[in-house]
């Protein structure tokens, strides 16, 4: 059979398909949709929870079962006020607004943009585009409002609903979300839900060294919510107000920094591929404007079906995070480092290169490329095409699902009996209702690797036909190998092996 993604021609919102079968098959709803909603939320379902899971899982170890020098921790979501004043989030965490007067709708000016600059790179004109995006990264760094603005109508970017270009002022909107602790609601008592978890990591940075014995280099790791008022919350998963990053922070000599910004920008690259991310679908992306506490920075972008979007960046953060909580807490932070002969050089406040990706966004990108169509013969001879999700084995929400042919003449008790065996190590699915094409098909739209019928010759000879998703392929198979064939195809480290 020859396969292909889905294409979503003649839909306005190419994410549509994903949206529909997420819904329809149990991976993601819309947060609280029988209130109507609440936008730019959204809650996992039985089948996306067990992929999300699978997908931290996969992270997780890679980070700090395979790599000796990188250790977890789990930060809590509120911290001490001061953390955000120290890491410049509330004197600069916001975007540049605005407002089209005839429609009442509101962009952010530098994505506006950048739209136009790729519709320059698409049309053939880099130098154009490279243009554009340089005097938008001039203007952002002096936050000059007045000229985003002037660089907006000049551009001739108009309103998608209104089609003018009747713009509001520039104005910049801070994107944390506060909140109130304590019995007395003063300005004393707020503090804000972290829009990042790399703050944890950097406040721990003294208590995770000494307890877990690390030595530079070495880098802490968190799994966390995060929470962004985005005014411009669109495009699904992709963009969220409460979301969940993956991020590592890597401590290394002054100096070392960028040959350790270069092996972590190959090594993500090569974990995207190894958990069946196309190379052809992957690309970097330097940055043109660098954030305040960075030296160099990148992303590695994604082709979602809205096209290429960042899925994770890398950032040489200098040691900027370190000496700020230092300065704001009155608290010496520093690394002694022992290897140094020259006693003098020896004490040093680390540099950083941080990996973060955001674990939705990561999940879209798996849906949406597994989201797969296949062409082919039926056995009659007949046209026929079949969706599946060909999500890589050790990923999918289920691994196995069982099946007795018939629900008689014992063959549901030994497929009970194969499902109670298998169920201790694979996540496994039993089901006896309705007809056997049925049930393959249900699980290839969820993602199921393999399917085990039990039939009449198992009571004969004491096989199975199992299914293999992809190819559709049925063989024999012992019921005491099963447990052996499975585990070797969805086992993790099909993809650890791919990361030496």
């Amino acid at each position: 059979m020859a396969q292909k993604n889905k294409k979503n021609k003649g839909l306005d919102n190419p994410l549509q398909p994903i949206i529909s079968h997420a819904k329809e098959y149990g991976f993601i709803f819309p947060s609280s949709e029988i209130y109507g909603g609440l936008q730019a939320v959204y809650d996992y379902g039985s089948n996306g929870a067990e992929l999300k899971k699978n997908l931290k899982e996969v992270w997780w170890k890679a980070m700090t079962q395979f790599n000796q020098n990188v250790v977890g921790i789990d930060a809590a979501i509120f911290m001490h006020p001061t953390t955000w004043k120290a890491s410049g989030h509330v004197d600069s965490f916001s975007d540049p607004m605005v407002d089209n007067k005839d429609s009442n709708k509101r962009y952010r000016v530098d994505v506006l943009l950048e739209d136009k600059a790729n519709e320059y790179r698409k049309a053939g004109d880099t130098a154009k585009a490279g243009a554009l995006e340089q005097e938008l990264g001039r203007l952002m760094d002096v936050e000059d409002m007045d000229g985003l603005r002037e660089l907006l109508i000049s551009e001739g970017i108009k309103c998608a609903i209104s089609g003018t270009d009747n713009w509001t002022e520039v104005r910049q909107f801070n994107l944390m979300f506060s909140t109130e602790i304590g019995s007395v609601a003063d300005e004393s008592n707020k503090i804000y839900l972290r829009p990042e978890t790399a703050q944890g990591i950097f406040v721990n940075f003294m208590n995770v060294q000494k307890t877990s014995r690390q030595q530079i280099p070495f880098g802490i790791a968190q799994i966390g919510k995060a929470f962004r008022n985005e005014i411009v919350a669109r495009q699904f998963v992709f963009r969220m107000r409460e979301f969940e990053q993956m991020e590592m922070q890597y401590f290394v000599r002054p100096g070392e920094e960028m040959q350790w910004y270069d092996h972590w920008k190959e090594t993500r690259m090569k974990f995207l591929q190894a958990i069946g991310l196309p190379a052809e679908k992957l690309r970097y992306h330097d940055h043109i404007k660098l954030a305040h506490y960075a030296n160099a920075a990148a992303d590695i972008e994604f082709e979602f079906p809205i096209g290429f979007k960042e899925l994770e960046g890398i950032h040489s953060r200098t040691d900027f995070d370190l000496s700020k909580h230092a300065e704001f807490s009155k608290t010496k932070i520093q690394y002694v480092d022992d290897t140094i002969e020259d006693k003098d050089k020896r004490k040093y406040i680390p540099y950083v290169v941080e990996t973060s990706i955001g674990l939705d966004r990561l999940f879209l990108a798996v849906l949406s490329n597994s989201l797969t169509t296949a062409e082919g013969i039926d056995a009659k001879g007949n046209a026929k095409t079949r969706t599946f999700l060909k999500i890589h084995p050790a990923l999918a929400p289920n691994k196995v699902a069982v099946f007795p042919l018939l629900r008689k003449d014992g063959l549901p008790e030994i497929a009970k009996g194969i499902f109670n065996d298998l169920r201790h190590d694979f996540k496994t699915i039993y089901e006896e209702r309705g007809a056997i094409g049925k049930l393959y098909t249900r699980q290839d739209m969820i993602g199921t690797p393999f399917c085990i019928t039990v039939d009449h010759q198992t009571k004969e000879d004491n096989t199975v036909t199992v299914r293999e998703r992809d190819t559709t392929e049925q063989k024999r198979v012992k019921i005491e190998d099963l447990h052996a064939m499975i585990n070797k195809e969805v086992s993790l480290r099909n993809i650890f092996d791919k990361l030496i």
